[in-house]
């Protein structure tokens, strides 16, 4: 029988568990127990499950995980997350550098909710009839939509992450424009297979594209998510999106242990 501490903290509604592995004690290539404690019938539940561990020059290292146990690509709120669980730890006080699987992140602690976080820059994007692909961190769709509210999320983001992007898959978000700086966003996730309550590179996909497609001019917008309101900042550039920052509540839930 073995003992795993772990943390859960939240971003807009997008949970994590939170693993202290500085001294690698936890297995990273054990997929079903990642699964079991993301699980929200079996296990701890949440979206993913973060690693913190150290790193030879920044802070520490991220080692992000989906609900389904396979590590992926970089996770916004889940970045925050962990910048705020380094906090916690006294690994940083207020600015933060680290490293993700998409390469060094830099982040401010704004408050005793806020964090804000530096996402990669931007210079792939692909505008279709329908929608903006493009990739911050995370591979994403961004689709408008008239009716946010009632939309099917789960079987409309199902069917386009299946069918539109195959086995790797893509995060699907619907889009509402509220005003010319403020815009509703639901997001279908994959590795989830679900719509999460918020997805922070997401929000950051959603911002660029509307920029993009000038549906705003603003450089700074607010993204209204089912688990509360995030605001991306950026600068246009000759080759995409820079200085890209990601801001919004990051808290702890709870501790605790789990036995197997």
């Amino acid at each position: 029988m073995s003992h795993i501490h772990f943390y859960k903290y939240q971003g807009t509604g997008n949970d994590f568990v939170m693993i202290d592995n500085r001294d690698l004690s936890f297995s990273k290539n054990d997929t079903k127990l990642i699964e079991l404690l993301c699980d929200r019938k079996f296990g701890i539940g949440a979206d993913g499950l973060i690693l913190l561990e150290n790193h030879p020059t920044a802070d520490f290292k991220m080692v992000y995980f989906n609900a389904d146990g396979k590590e992926s690509t970089m996770c916004g709120n889940g970045g925050r997350c962990l910048v705020r669980f380094a906090q916690f730890l006294e690994i940083i006080s207020q600015d933060a550098t680290f490293e993700a699987i998409d390469g060094m992140h830099h982040a401010k602690v704004i408050d005793a909710t806020a964090i804000s976080l530096q996402m990669s820059d931007v210079t792939e994007m692909r505008i279709e009839n329908s929608y903006v692909y493009t990739n911050t961190g995370s591979p994403h769709h961004v689709q408008l939509t008239e009716n946010l509210a009632d939309l099917d999320v789960y079987q409309e983001g199902k069917y386009l992450r299946n069918n539109i992007y195959g086995k790797t898959g893509a995060n699907i978000n619907f889009v509402q424009l509220t005003d010319r700086e403020t815009f509703k966003v639901r997001t279908y996730e994959r590795g989830v297979e679900d719509e999460t309550l918020s997805c922070g590179t997401g929000v950051t996909a959603v911002a660029i594209a509307m920029h993009k497609t000038n549906h705003t001019n603003a450089n700074e917008v607010k993204l209204e998510t089912p688990g509360g309101t995030l605001k991306v900042s950026f600068e246009a550039s000759e080759t995409g999106y820079k200085n890209i920052w990601l801001t919004g509540p990051a808290l702890s839930v709870f501790k605790g242990t789990f036995t197997i």
